[in-house]
């Protein structure tokens, strides 16, 4: 069975996205999200690990398309590190939703945010006061600064009662606050998935891309495919992740695909890798 029967896209301009990048491998970019899409989610983040299925799926492709874009919010380094992409021809991770770029073994970044300093010196204190349930953690990504609830005994709750709080601390120190999986990330305004990904594309003069992601970070990336789309680039948007997963529901609304996590995105691009290599 090949790719195409695989893998069907529920919709047309999905179809035809599948069909682009079939067709001239070379133009197509593949852009993925790190964490819940190559790298189960796990309760303690600095234990993320990719699927052991994608550093052969994506040595494999980067060979044949374009190019491999991993946009995440982690700090490129440490993306690349937990993924094993050092040495993945075709690679390129974007990090801290394209504030860092690696390549061929090379990060490059400009200078930190100012406000991201003067937050994380007052965050803590902050927490304290609001009373944050026990098992609120506070996660120092260098260019940004994540608040986690899913360690207290009610997580959603938690993270409701630190919403509005936090974004008013953001605010204040010139941040964003970017929401995700039971974590709210304070970081500058002006960078985002959509941001990265859709420059990328351009540098490259892609005319295809599949992009998969599973979390609300990603909604930024699915609505620039989809303006991509009507300046003539064809796009395949993947949701990976359950349904019914509440953070994933936009995403599987939008999405032209959905598969079963990262298990679901090994399986899709090993099956794409072989069909673009068999030929």
């Amino acid at each position: 069975m090949g790719f195409e029967e695989m893998f069907v896209p529920g919709t047309e301009a999905g179809r035809d996205g599948v069909r682009a990048v079939l067709a001239a491998p070379g133009d197509a970019v593949i852009g993925l999200d790190f964490d819940g899409t190559l790298a189960p989610i796990v309760a303690d983040p600095g234990q993320a690990r990719a699927h052991p299925g994608v550093v052969g799926a994506l040595r494999r492709l980067g060979s044949v398309v374009g190019a491999v874009v991993v946009v995440t919010g982690r700090p490129a380094g440490v993306a690349v590190e937990y993924g094993g992409f050092a040495g993945v021809p075709g690679v390129v991770v974007l990090g801290h939703y394209g504030a860092e770029r690696w390549e061929g073994g090379e990060l490059s970044a400009p200078e930190v945010h100012p406000g991201v300093a003067r937050v994380r010196g007052v965050l803590p204190g902050v927490l304290e006061r609001l009373g944050a349930p026990e098992g609120t953690w506070v996660e120092d990504k260098g260019r940004s600064v994540a608040v986690h609830t899913r360690r207290a005994a009610a997580p959603e709750e938690a993270l409701e009662l630190l919403r509005a709080p936090v974004g008013e601390l953001a605010a204040e120190y010139g941040l964003v606050v970017e929401p995700g999986r039971l974590v709210l990330e304070l970081r500058p305004p002006g960078v985002d998935k959509g941001a990265a990904l859709t420059g990328f594309l351009r540098e490259r003069g892609a005319r295809a891309v599949l992009y998969a992601g599973d979390d609300l970070g990603d909604v930024a990336a699915f609505a620039a495919v989809e303006k991509l789309r009507g300046e003539g680039v064809a796009g395949v948007l993947v949701c990976a992740g359950a349904v019914g997963d509440a953070p994933v529901r936009e995403l599987a609304d939008r999405a032209d695909l959905v598969v079963a996590g990262p298990e679901g995105v090994v399986e899709l691009l090993g099956a794409l890798g072989e069909a673009l290599t068999a030929r």
